[in-house]
């Protein structure tokens, strides 16, 4: 995966943002089939979050560059970009939405302990406000991907997206189950 896929995101991100360095640290296949645990495979997140807190930003840039490179890189913009894409078949059931960032509130944020075997992140977990607007893209194709912001350094700009797998009522009953993967990287500017 990992020898055409990465290569392949990377030059995708660095096209349609401008960066003049990505720098891909995981990915992670959902799938919404019963048994997945034992392949290795993580379900859809259906609650409303997003991926990173400025301090956790932050802290992905220092675990994935050498220590001098991070803190050069830290004095200029930075963003951790999400792509997501469906694998294999269009997804008719348990799409992302997406919430428009300008309908969002610093006060919607809330930081959440990320508990992990070795460690503890942050995310943000997002409090439901009826000034929220929500997008989603129904019937994604494996040739199509979205990319979500996760962070964004820069102050004046939407800093982060909010989103959420949900269980879309108009799925027809025989969809067959979600394949997506999702991508994380850390994407540098020179400004």
């Amino acid at each position: 995966m990992r020898l055409y896929y990465y290569p392949e995101t990377e030059a995708l991100l660095k096209q349609q943002t401008g960066a003049v360095k990505v720098v891909i640290f995981d990915h992670t296949i959902r799938v919404d089939d019963p048994g997945r645990e034992a392949r290795g495979l993580r379900e859809p997140v259906r609650y409303v979050h997003n991926d990173q807190t400025e301090r956790s930003a932050i802290r992905r840039v220092r675990d994935h560059l050498p220590a001098d490179e991070a803190e050069q890189r830290l004095l200029k913009r930075f963003a951790i970009i999400n792509v997501w894409r469906p694998i294999g078949a269009p997804v008719l059931s348990t799409p992302l939405a997406l919430c428009d960032a300008r309908s969002m509130a610093d006060s919607d944020l809330l930081p959440s302990d990320l508990v992990y075997r070795n460690k503890v992140g942050e995310t943000f977990s997002v409090k439901a406000n009826p000034a929220h607007r929500w997008y989603y893209y129904p019937q994604l194709r494996p040739d199509e991907a979205l990319l979500l912001k996760i962070h964004d350094s820069r102050k004046d700009v939407a800093r982060l997206s909010a989103h959420t797998a949900f269980d879309d009522p108009t799925t027809p009953k025989d969809a067959p189950s979600r394949r997506s993967i999702e991508l994380r990287a850390l994407v540098f500017f020179d400004t």
